[in-house]
């Protein structure tokens, strides 16, 4: 089996899996076929040769955020319940937005690098990102020093450490309040 459809074969699992999460009225459900997406995303990242961002996506998201989502569903005792707001307006409006995200796709398709950089405003010829923007400070592949890891956790801890605590203070916030919810008397 080549890559290429091992690739679709995946691909096609994690769009299948998201399209059920979403249109699923058992909330439990839906959560499992979300964690089934996030598997067939992180089998992916292993196809592009990225382990440790697969392993990452497999130990936090699969793993401690949709726990963090499986107990707060089951913490506030979501039933079945018959005032569900998924009619036909909402297939349509899905539609519409299925369509452009498949129209956002084909166009990004007809991109190629000498097309963006015809668009950045590059000289005619010029063929790779790097030329196309050089102000590029990105590099291409580990440094010998710290790593794969130490290459993202440099910015995460440097650059975007405010805004990934920000996060982590969310989440928790969100926790509580599923909690304060979840408890009928005070």
């Amino acid at each position: 089996m080549t890559t290429e459809l091992v690739f679709y074969i995946l691909a096609a699992v994690a769009v299948l899996s998201a399209l059920g999460c979403i249109v699923q009225r058992n909330p439990v459900a839906s959560a499992l076929l979300l964690v089934n997406a996030m598997f067939a995303l992180a089998a992916i990242y292993v196809l592009l040769n990225a382990q440790f961002i697969a392993a990452i996506q497999v130990l936090v998201y699969a793993g401690a955020v949709m726990v963090l989502f499986l107990f707060v569903i089951m913490l506030l005792n979501l039933g079945r319940t018959a005032s569900d707001l998924r009619g036909m307006p909402s297939w349509i409006l899905a539609g519409l937005v299925a369509a452009a995200l498949i129209g956002e796709l084909y166009l990004l398709h007809q991109v190629t690098p000498g097309g963006l950089g015809a668009l950045a405003g590059a000289p005619a010829g010029v063929a790779t990102p790097g030329e196309t923007f050089p102000g590029m400070t990105a590099s291409t592949g580990p440094s010998r020093g710290s790593g794969v890891v130490g290459v993202i956790a440099e910015p995460l801890f440097r650059t975007y450490l405010v805004p990934f605590e920000i996060t982590s203070v969310l989440l928790l916030a969100a926790a509580v309040g599923a909690v304060v919810l979840a408890k009928r008397k005070l």
